[in-house]
């Protein structure tokens, strides 16, 4: 949730609203990319949907092409409309299109510590460093263990309450990093640690709001008023907004470093890069803070974007029942009814594969990916890109790519299927962004989000919800608005598909925790 709120408009249009001079353009004469002419002052902020700029960026492509200039109150922004352009310039091109906007307002409100924010900077390199040696490819399988066991609680937790299944998906979000990161076992209800990033972040969503940031970016004064002035809202919570944020970094953090030092945890990020700290340097100091960001982080961002991407797989599942019953068909044929999946028996489960790739490219959970910014000018196709442009990928536009992805708005896993049956090389990379600034921990996250997939579809039957007649409707949702977006309040009826199995799937919750 805390990265909805460092979403496109606290990081685009409300970072713009603040006065910047325009750059203009180099002496060469080169033009800006195409784009619609907008207004005065405004720019093309009236162009926009506000609530999901990416659909509206879209739709320009059409006009326009593939590489897009806008401005919004004077800041010039460049979109990526295709896989292509946004390799070309954002990976092949890394060197100028690795940094991050500069804001304002990160420190009064406790996000400093942010990772995926920080500019493009050796403490930027060193949080990348720390990310890397806890989930890289290699370093990602030791949490397989973790990850089973959470996916079974999952499915104890929807057993005994599917009315509550949103409740369950978040918990295993939460729960499954915590355990990865912190080495610690949230309870399944009023967890501690868990309330204090609830509370944090309730505040941060206020305080990062697109309204409250545009306020914050034009008006910074507001933050340096005394907290009992009148009309000081804003210093309060801030004020407020870093005292939770401090709780949420500080505390997990602890707790996890005291169980490193005794030697009495279990392998989790803090614990093995304690392990790989050199003691006797002097950088130690430095070290712990850029873990103890890192660590808030990455619990930060796993738990927002699987769960929103689990949620759009039961809307999937609810609204299209044969690609759900093809894939249930697939799994009791290769491992049967009486056992559960395990990672082992990915290779052999494609179908499963489609789908769990199909969901990342149907409704991306994040579909604006995080911001890129210029470091210098450049020029691409013959157009030029000014140093201190705002550049995002659209990974919503390279999801709708007609051409790679026929009838892009049905769901379909058969689109990664070749002639003879395999699975095509398309995994949908794009998903977890582009270049140096990729998401460091996709192969956790595509653990995770197997897992859970293939063991809920294994157990149980997602079904519109009936109406005061007893006929199937389709759910009425709403979809969040910000960088994350995902089906909020979704309606399902959630069945099991085997009741007998209720018992082993208890029994395994069990031994999996022993």
């Amino acid at each position: 949730m805390f990265a909805s709120s460092i979403i496109f408009f606290s990081t685009i249009i409300c970072l713009s609203l603040a006065v910047h001079r325009v750059r203009r353009r180099s002496s060469s004469n080169l033009s800006f990319p195409p784009g619609p002419k907008g207004l005065p002052v405004l720019g093309n902020l009236l162009d926009l949907n506000g609530s999901q700029p990416w659909v509206s960026f879209t739709q320009w492509a059409s006009t326009h092409g593939n590489v897009i200039y806008c401005k919004l109150f004077g800041r010039q922004i460049i979109v990526l409309q295709s896989q292509e352009v946004a390799k070309a310039l954002l990976e092949h091109r890394s060197s100028i299109y690795s940094d991050r906007p500069p804001l304002s307002s990160t420190k009064a409100i406790g996000s400093e510590f942010n990772s995926s924010m920080l500019r493009y900077s050796d403490e930027w390199r060193l949080h990348r460093r720390i990310f890397h040696q806890s989930f890289r490819p290699e370093a990602a399988k030791d949490y397989l263990p973790i990850q089973l066991r959470k996916a079974r609680q999952l499915l104890q937790g929807i057993i005994e309450a599917p009315e509550h299944y949103q409740h369950h998906i978040e918990l295993f979000a939460s729960s499954v990093i915590m355990s990865t990161v912190y080495d610690y076992e949230a309870k399944t209800n009023n967890d501690p640690l868990l309330l204090t990033a609830e509370k944090a972040i309730k505040v941060f969503l206020e305080m990062a709001s697109p309204q409250t940031s545009a306020i914050l970016e034009t008006f910074p004064f507001l933050l340096k008023l005394p907290s009992w002035f009148p009309g000081a809202r804003f210093k309060r919570l801030a004020i407020q907004s870093q005292k939770n944020a401090a709780a949420m970094v500080n505390i997990p953090f602890n707790y996890a470093r005291e169980r490193a030092m005794t030697a009495t945890s279990n392998q989790c990020m803090i614990s093995e890069s304690f392990k790989r700290l050199d003691t006797s340097g002097s950088n130690v100091g430095e070290f712990e803070l850029a873990l103890k960001s890192t660590s808030a982080t990455a619990f930060i961002a796993g738990v927002e974007t699987t769960a929103s991407t689990l949620g759009v797989f039961i809307l999937a599942m609810m609204l299209y029942p044969d690609v759900q019953k093809r894939a249930q068909e697939e799994i009791e044929t290769v491992i049967g009814t009486d056992q559960l999946p395990t990672f082992e028996d990915r290779p052999s489960l494609p179908y499963v594969e489609a789908v769990l790739r199909e969901t990342l490219r149907w409704h991306p959970v994040f579909p604006l990916g995080l911001p890129h910014y210029t470091a210098e000018s450049d020029v691409y196709n013959g157009h030029y890109i000014p140093k201190g442009a705002i550049v995002m990928a659209n990974i919503w536009a390279i999801s709708k790519d007609e051409v790679k992805y026929p009838n892009p708005d049905d769901f379909e896993p058969e689109r990664f299927f070749i002639a003879n049956g395999q699975l095509n090389n398309d995994t949908v990379d794009f998903a977890f962004g582009f270049g140096r600034r990729v998401c460091v921990g996709k192969y956790f996250a595509d653990a995770s989000l197997w897992i859970s997939i293939v063991s809920l579809l294994a157990t149980f039957r997602f079904m519109r919800p009936l109406d005061n007649e007893g006929k199937e409707v389709d759910p009425i949702f709403q979809w969040s608005t910000g960088l994350i977006s995902h089906p909020e309040s979704l309606p399902c009826r959630v069945v099991p598909r085997h009741p007998e199995m209720t018992a082993h799937i208890l029994a395994d919750v069990i031994d999996l925790s022993t």
